[in-house]
């Protein structure tokens, strides 16, 4: 096993987390397979528990485990499937320790951070190396570790000792050190400092580990004699300090080190440059050259609780991507705050969020949990309901969903979620008997589950190819009261995929309106660059008028319909990245391409 670790300096927020599935996409693309780990320093055991506000979305994999936004990067990038023990926090590695000594296995020793500590790091990162995620068997050839943090941070010095112990532990052929660090520039003199980036890596090689590639983060191509200096000042030659200067769109960035020979220094370093191929990158360099060339926008806003952080909805927003370059057009997120669109907000900000809303040509409500915004998220689903507009919601979006429907077709002034009302004399959502209401991490329904279509004359099961079930991910702890379904499909409100019993709803939608539908769980976490989650190519679809030729409702209508333009072919047939069934059989998904991003008005590129 061949090992590449990617450290940070200076600041944080650098982009370790895109730098390192980059270069895995790099090397995969070389014809190795590739696994990766994230470690995390913090004291907590998951990401699970933690405030979206506090460090961006918690992205579920199939096993169930909330991990680090970056595993979302490493599997779109990568298209694998990684497990919980891909995410290394101090909070785990403590308890295994502890869970060690209480059982004796340390044989009356005195437990300390070295050698135990760092040796259960070491420990955990051979292990999970070893298991494969691409679906093949056997384990991987090269394992990329993202260590988080900034050099330097107190809560990182188990890991960086231990890692430094690795680094001998495996050989120097097989241990690859890449560190991202800063290069600023100073307004005032226009020049490119490399002083930050020295003081980085010499407190790095102060803690024993010795950088092979400098990878420079900065807003320009480094100049020559920048290079030059922070070779002679780093101890790295000028051909292994690598440029990531800002570019158009973020898959660009293999494409950045391809150009550099990134991939030579790691795979010299690695002792495998006479073993692999050069890297194909064709079909992400064209990808990456589409996402500049469209134009045509479509608009979706995106009615959020924690819209003051983008990364807070990162997988979503990757999903829209996917969706949008699938349909040629240029994605546009109007971001709407949920408690702006409410009476009780001051009348000019509240008219500027309905302005967004309206303007819109479709609507998503995402998860979320608690009740502050929770009328606005009802507003826009009555919104999106009466004025026949595209809408997609998820997990809370869904359950908002129904409220607002049991209010105001069924007239059920007072329906509400246990979750917002625990005596509501309605309750259209409850508390899922098998959860905890006194322990929160790791007690919601999590991972994949199966969920099976009740019909397939239903928009949601042409989206996923006509199929008779689909594995996508969940993360609840809420879910449609069962005692209530007969009275809103009554009305027309449709479950169309329940679970394995029957009584738990996973997707609802509207049959009569053009695209209106809600599911309980989360497709944006299985979506992937190429391989667009088919609920969001349906929403992105039906809001720039496409739906209609992406499933077209004729006696052809089961089978596979593709939509093609301008050279592009986009299948309806499993359009997803995720696991689907027909007849017991797995099926294909097909490609899309990759889109740019554009938030609102401030020229962020996400």
């Amino acid at each position: 096993m061949k090992y590449v670790l990617v450290t940070g300096g200076v600041v944080s927020g650098l982009g370790k987390g895109v730098t390192a599935s980059s270069i895995g996409l790099l090397l995969k693309s070389c014809g190795l397979r590739v696994t990766s780990i994230k470690i995390d320093p913090y004291l907590n055991i998951d990401a699970g528990t933690m405030s979206p506000f506090e460090h961006g979305e918690v992205f579920v994999l199939d096993d169930g485990g909330e991990v680090d936004l970056d595993l979302g990067n490493y599997e779109r990038f990568l298209d694998i499937k990684l497990t919980r023990d891909n995410n290394i926090t101090n909070g785990k590695i403590h308890r295994a320790v502890i869970d060690k000594e209480r059982k004796g296995d340390y044989l009356g020793k005195t437990v300390q951070v070295v050698p135990h500590v760092t040796d259960a790091i070491q420990d955990w990162i051979e292990r999970v190396a070893m298991i494969p995620v691409d679906g093949q068997e056997g384990s991987a050839d090269v394992c990329v570790i993202e260590l988080g943090g900034t050099i330097g941070d107190i809560e990182s010095m188990p890991f960086i000792e231990a890692l430094g112990q690795f680094s001998y532990r495996v050989g120097s052929g097989n241990f690859c050190l890449v560190h991202v660090s800063l290069v600023p520039v100073l307004s005032v003199v226009g020049e490119q400092k490399t002083k930050p980036t020295q003081h980085s890596v010499r407190g790095l090689r102060g803690l024993g580990l010795t950088p092979n590639i400098l990878a420079c983060r900065s807003t320009e191509p480094l100049d020559e004699n920048v290079k030059q200096k922070l070779s002679q000042f780093c101890h790295v030659q000028a051909g292994n300090i690598i440029t990531l200067h800002d570019v158009s769109n973020i898959w660009r960035v293999p494409l950045l080190l391809k150009d550099q020979k990134a991939h030579k220094a790691i795979l010299k370093a690695l002792n495998l440059l006479s073993v692999v191929r050069e890297p194909d990158l064709v079909d992400w360099t064209s990808r990456a050259q589409l996402c500049d060339k469209l134009h045509d926008p479509v608009r979706i806003a995106m009615v959020g609780k924690y819209n003051g952080l983008s990364d807070a909805y990162l997988s979503v927003l990757k999903a829209l991507l996917h969706a949008s370059v699938a349909c040629r057009k240029k994605l546009i997120v109007e971001w709407v705050a949920a408690s702006e669109l409410e009476l009780e907000t001051n009348e000019e900000t509240r008219m500027a969020a309905w302005d967004l809303l309206k303007g819109a040509d479709g609507i998503l409500v995402p998860g979320g949990f608690g009740d502050r915004g929770v009328q606005g998220k009802i507003l826009a689903a009555e919104y999106a309901r009466e004025n026949r507009i595209p809408f997609l919601g998820i997990c809370l979006g869904m359950q908002t969903a129904v409220i607002e429907f049991a209010r105001n077709v069924l007239n059920l002034q007072d329906a509400n979620s246990t979750e917002f009302d625990p005596e509501t004399a309605n309750p259209c959502v409850i508390f899922m008997p098998e959860g905890s209401k006194t322990h929160m991490g790791g007690t919601m329904r999590l991972g994949s589950r199966t969920t099976y279509f009740q019909t397939t004359d239903c928009k949601s099961a042409k989206l996923y190819g006509n199929v008779t079930s689909v594995d996508e991910r969940h993360r609840h702890r809420y879910e449609v009261n069962p005692a209530m379904i007969k009275q809103l499909e009554t009305a027309g409100l449709s479950f169309v995929g329940k679970d394995e019993t029957g009584e738990r709803m996973e997707i609802c939608e509207l049959p009569q309106h053009p695209y209106y539908v809600g599911v309980q769980f989360h497709p944006e976490f299985k979506s992937r660059p190429g391989k667009p989650s088919g609920l969001f190519l349906g929403l992105i679809a039906a809001a720039c008028g496409q739906l209609d030729t992406l499933i077209p409702n004729s006696a052809h209508a089961n089978q596979p319909q593709s939509l093609t333009k301008k050279g592009i072919t986009i299948m309806s047939n499993g359009a997803s990245g995720m696991k689907v069934h027909q007849n017991g059989n797995s099926i294909k998904a097909a490609n899309g391409l990759l889109n740019g991003v554009y938030a609102n008005g401030n020229g962020v590129h996400i």
